[in-house]
């Protein structure tokens, strides 16, 4: 796995997309500081930027790099969930501006996988994660589902978990500061 992080992380430095194994689905992925690789994501999935992305952090602690305010209950969910949850958050900071949603938002998780979680941590920032799959197609189940543009598309393919099957995307909750929950995808 060390040479596979590795790998992942020299594509993240120098401005690169990753196709990776997550939590999840099979995600890509770049630098979620670099506007210009989170362009790269958007014109790679022929998808329009306001609709957002998701990033993946290593721990709470680094999740308060990119959140001016980190409510309350974010932390309780968090630490009480059983299956991956991403928070979409206020007052999101320190990313790249196409990154976050024109009302200042980012939806943003911690995930249960250690590749992911080592290689946050090696980044040591946060790291763009959207379903492998071009804008208005089914998320692919298992890599071999995954279409040929998005394969070439990438500067590096992660060689870990290729038999995985994923078919269960994140639940996804909005949490504002003013403390209204609201949940957008069981």
């Amino acid at each position: 796995m060390q040479t596979e992080i590795n790998n992942a992380l020299k594509a993240l430095k120098n401005g690169g997309l990753i196709l990776y194994p997550t939590d999840t689905v099979w995600g890509i992925g770049c630098d979620a500081t670099n506007p210009e690789a989170v362009k790269k994501v958007y014109e790679l999935k022929q998808r329009i930027d306001s609709k957002a992305l998701i990033c993946l952090v290593a721990d709470d602690r680094m999740l308060k790099k990119y959140v001016k305010k980190i409510p309350e209950v974010a932390l309780n969910i968090i630490e009480v969930t059983d299956k991956p949850t991403t928070i979409i958050y206020d007052d999101a900071q320190n990313l790249a501006a196409n990154l976050i949603a024109e009302d200042g938002t980012i939806a943003i998780r911690i995930p249960d996988d250690e590749f992911c979680f080592q290689l946050c941590r090696k980044l040591n920032g946060a790291i763009v994660s959207t379903s492998a799959n071009l804008s208005g197609f089914p998320t692919p189940k298992s890599f071999k589902e995954i279409q040929q543009e998005v394969l070439k598309g990438v500067d590096y393919v992660v060689n870990l978990h290729h038999e995985k099957i994923c078919d269960k995307p994140s639940s996804i909750i909005k949490l504002s500061n003013n403390g209204v929950v609201k949940i957008i995808r069981e």
